[in-house]
């Protein structure tokens, strides 16, 4: 239930409608808009009476939600979430990119890799330093190393990093060394982690799982939501289909389905979800043009010999000619990279 108060309803109005809602043992969310105020209520709302609280006078009106998902819900939260990491922004006017290999092979590979797409405009440093593979005979990650080395591109470049945790045991570490938590497709329903990152302060990217709905993912992203941490970045990296020919099925129809049911900002993952690095520039245009807030993209300076997904990552020269492409849609669609 969604409690929406007149722009003209004093600070002690808002308080006391508040306080009489938590009297009957629901949790309000205290949402503070420039002209209007927002009472978002959890809990069990059948002990309240929508007729009641409407009577007030300060009482705009009282609308239900509908979706069992509450505060990434975009009645509770109307204006878009915009996230800041260290001097970064995802969300709003300004579109996220994040750039790097898919997993980090050598100190080498991930420093020039950094510099490469830094001069190229990314915003980010993605990289994978613990690997879920599919085979147990792949390559697993670097680990601990990789995510020193990962710490010392960003002290070599100044690019807040991205990477993948794998397991509630991790969150300390990640918490102190990490800008950017991904939780990975395989990972989306691990409740016992989302629970464990709800605790954090730390921004979450959250990928939708790979036969995973719009409303399961945003879901997901309400365990986070429900412990505390608010800042969720929702990622569309593609979904398991009947199609063989790529890797997963982009959903680009996701990307304006979820603005209109939350205010959370959603990025795209090209990469991930052709398999194919010819895809990855098209998948990229197309994600911008219908309104996601970044896009997370794979690149390595040796596709060829990458230890991991060398087949849908690009290479820093052909990254930086998509960036000039992406600059011209992002003016298009009145935002900037």
């Amino acid at each position: 239930m969604v409690v929406i108060m007149r722009c003209d309803a004093t600070r002690e109005e808002i308080l006391t409608i508040k306080e009489r809602i938590e009297a009957e043992g629901c949790r309000v969310n205290l949402i503070e808009g420039e002209n209007q105020c927002i009472l978002g209520i959890i809990g069990d709302t059948t002990k309240l009476d929508p007729d009641k609280i409407q009577a007030n006078e300060c009482v705009e009106r009282v609308t239900k939600v509908q979706q069992p998902f509450k505060l990434a819900n975009r009645l509770f939260h109307p204006g878009n979430t915009e996230i800041k990491v260290r001097d970064r922004v995802i969300g709003g006017d300004k579109i996220a990119i994040m750039a790097g290999p898919c997993s980090v092979e050598s100190e080498d590979q991930i420093l020039e890799i950094a510099k490469t797409v830094k001069e190229s405009g990314a915003s980010f440093l993605r990289g994978g330093a613990f690997k879920p593979r599919t085979s147990p005979y792949s390559f697993q990650g670097l680990e601990k190393e990789g995510l020193e080395l990962l710490k010392l591109a960003r002290k070599e470049t100044g690019l807040p990093i991205v990477t993948e945790i794998m397991s509630p045991d991790m969150i300390d570490t990640f918490v102190e060394d990490v800008d950017v938590i991904q939780v990975g497709a395989r990972n989306m329903q691990n409740f016992d982690l989302l629970k464990q990152l709800g605790k954090t302060r730390t921004p979450i990217l959250l990928k939708r799982g790979l036969s995973a709905t719009i409303e399961e993912l945003i879901m997901s992203a309400e365990y986070i939501m429900a412990g505390g941490n608010e800042n969720v970045i929702l990622c569309e990296r593609g979904i398991r289909t009947f199609e063989t020919y790529t890797r997963n099925t982009l959903d680009l129809s996701a990307i304006p389905a979820i603005k209109r049911l939350s205010h959370l900002p959603i990025v795209v993952d090209p990469s991930h979800s052709a398999g194919m690095w010819w895809m990855v520039e098209p998948l990229a245009k197309a994600a911008l043009a219908v309104g996601a807030d970044g896009l997370i993209i794979e690149v390595h300076n040796d596709p060829a010999n990458a230890r991991c997904d060398g087949q849908q990552s690009i290479k820093p020269e052909r990254f930086k000619e998509l960036m000039e492409g992406l600059s011209e849609i992002a003016k298009i669609e009145k935002k900037s990279i």
